[in-house]
């Protein structure tokens, strides 16, 4: 009788390959770019190592049209960095659709991704790239 108002939880989805995740990030969840979501993308190419540190790479960010390409980095203070083929997590750090491509979209490499989507609560994180220094946000 006690567990009679519980929800159920549902099994986790689990896939063999990150292009096999990525495929159903595109098809099945919404993916809104918002302030501080987390949005699954595929890292397709490294480009660059900047002067101050920061990893920048070619991502496809998940979305109902199959992906949209950007550039992201991690953050300079990061010792760690994803590899081509990862599932990753992009944060945004700012959005504003009235700017043009590529300055609407601002965020960096937070995540890597295990290939397993829990439903409602979202992916299982692998390894995160965000510095020890960097508290996370307090909201109230």
């Amino acid at each position: 009788m006690f567990g009679l108002f519980k929800r159920k939880k549902a099994d986790p989805a689990i896939f063999d390959s990150a292009e096999a995740a990525f495929d159903y990030a595109c098809r099945n969840l919404e993916n809104r770019i918002l302030l501080e979501a987390v949005i699954p993308a595929l890292v397709e190419e490294f480009v660059r190592v900047s002067h101050e540190g920061e990893r920048y790479f070619r991502i496809r960010l998940a979305n109902s049209r199959g992906g949209q390409v950007i550039e992201a980095c991690t953050l300079k203070e990061s010792s760690r960095a994803p590899s081509v083929g990862d599932l990753i997590g992009y944060k945004v750090v700012r959005y504003d659709p009235d700017m043009p491509p590529p300055f609407d979209l601002l965020g960096f490499i937070a995540y890597r991704f295990e290939f397993v989507h829990v439903p409602g609560k979202g992916w299982r994180t692998a390894e995160s790239f965000i510095p020890d220094t960097i508290k996370p946000t307090l909201r109230m």
